[in-house]
């Protein structure tokens, strides 16, 4: 695969056989970040579970201290006096049943998280088949499918991300903008690497994480050395 300048530039950077500490790795995910543009900064993590067991399903969601960096469109299932709770809590779209012909016909995706109340959910899941692959249908363990929609679209705002594993047992997410610095960078690192551990199954065996990566957009990977975490 071909690199251009800069990635072979800020590639030079990064010794690929060594675990950085967190903090280091912050620093050079800064530097490393050369795009005109505020580059976002990801974390990739290796996890010693099998997702395809139930019982080591690794997933939930956690508040950034510092945010995203993002704005993040929220879109809620509810009706009556939930509905207007929402609307009053700053939901970008508030709907029912009438959402269901947007979404599925018109692929309207104008939203980055669902929140749905229980007795939505009914409605939400006739989406299934449109938002499962999506990553976006609401789910209790992310605290998407609440009765408080007030309290979980402030969480979302602030900054609350889901984490969840994938088929290959990583898990991917954004943590925040390289213009953060390193020292929120590293407040978000360690928030979010805190969050998995607590979140490691009990049917888990053996090492638990096995790698961690962190990379802005267009730069390199840079390995974190996890083990303070272990």
């Amino acid at each position: 695969m071909k690199r251009g300048k800069k990635y072979l530039e800020s590639e030079k950077l990064v010794d690929s056989a060594k675990q950085y500490e967190s903090a280091e790795a912050m620093e050079l995910v800064v530097q490393t970040a050369k795009a005109k543009f505020d580059e976002t900064v990801e974390v990739h993590v290796k996890l010693g579970v099998d997702s395809r067991h139930a019982d080591q399903q690794v997933r939930g969601a956690v508040v950034l201290p510092h945010g995203t960096g993002k704005t993040t469109r929220v879109l809620v299932f509810a009706k009556g006096d939930k509905a207007d709770e929402a609307k009053a809590a700053g939901a970008d779209y508030v709907g029912a049943e009438d959402l269901i012909p947007k979404i599925q016909n018109e692929n309207w995706f104008e939203f980055d998280v669902v929140v749905a109340t229980p007795d939505m959910m009914g409605v939400v899941g006739r989406l299934g088949r449109v938002l499962g692959p999506k990553g976006l249908m609401p789910n209790p363990k992310a605290g998407t499918v609440t009765m408080d929609v007030a309290k979980a679209i402030s969480e979302i705002k602030a900054g609350k991300i889901e984490y969840r594993l994938d088929k290959t047992n990583i898990i991917h997410c954004p943590m925040g903008k390289v213009s953060f610095g390193k020292e929120k960078l590293s407040d978000n690192f360690d928030t979010l690497i805190g969050a998995i551990v607590k979140a490691r199954p009990s049917a888990a065996k053996g090492q638990y994480i096995k790698s961690c990566v962190v990379a802005s957009t267009m730069g390199p990977g840079i390995k974190v050395n996890t083990s303070k975490y272990q």
